[in-house]
């Protein structure tokens, strides 16, 4: 089932996310529904607090790099099975030059800006048998991760922009807050004008 999206400006996006346990409710289906849900809007990750549940779960599927050409080899074979599951995850490290790279949101339509990044992270999780894993990634995948566990923190990209552009994208941040955005995948917003 596709899930609505949660846009910008409801708080469920600023709460750091709780752990959840092997019995969570119905926690297989919400995994099913965020996949849906996350490729039905093109996404490349998606964490549960952007459907409006605050735990600590995100999915990453990094497979559409693995064909982009700007990528070395390597980074395009890693890139091209990378297909995963966080739950409780627990970034352990962030280490290595930050390097920008342009970065989107689906919570956030319409805007992209440059976000600055460490290279590599090492990062405690569950997969969704809830097995341990200790992992270590960098470049692409490092940056998707990072993204979507800011998610589960209560971080969202926007926030680690500089002061001026925070200031440049206010108004339409406030614009997608009240749903005055178009984009064609499903949306909550939560200043929108109920209809009468």
């Amino acid at each position: 089932m596709i899930l609505p999206i949660v846009a910008y400006g409801d708080p469920v996006l600023r709460k750091k996310a709780k752990e959840i346990s092997k019995d969570h409710p119905d926690l297989s289906t919400l995994i099913e529904n965020m996949w849906e849900t996350m490729y039905q809007a093109s996404g490349i990750g998606l964490a549960a607090p952007q459907v409006g549940v605050p735990i600590r779960l995100f999915l990453v599927d990094a497979t559409p790099f693995g064909e982009d050409e700007e990528l070395t080899e390597e980074e395009r074979m890693t890139l091209k099975e990378f297909k995963k599951v966080f739950i409780n995850a627990q970034m352990l490290d962030e280490t290595g030059d930050e390097w920008a790279f342009n970065e989107g949101c689906l919570s956030i339509p319409d805007i992209r800006e440059d976000v600055f990044r460490q290279e590599t992270i090492r990062i405690k999780y569950l997969d969704e048998n809830f097995e341990e894993h200790v992992d270590e990634f960098d470049g692409i995948a490092a940056r998707i991760i990072q993204h979507e566990y800011d998610h589960i923190e209560g971080i969202l990209f926007t926030d680690k922009l500089s002061g001026l552009k925070k200031r440049l994208i206010k108004g339409k941040l406030n614009k997608i807050s009240k749903g005055l955005v178009h984009v064609d995948y499903r949306m909550k917003f939560p200043l929108a004008k109920k209809a009468r």
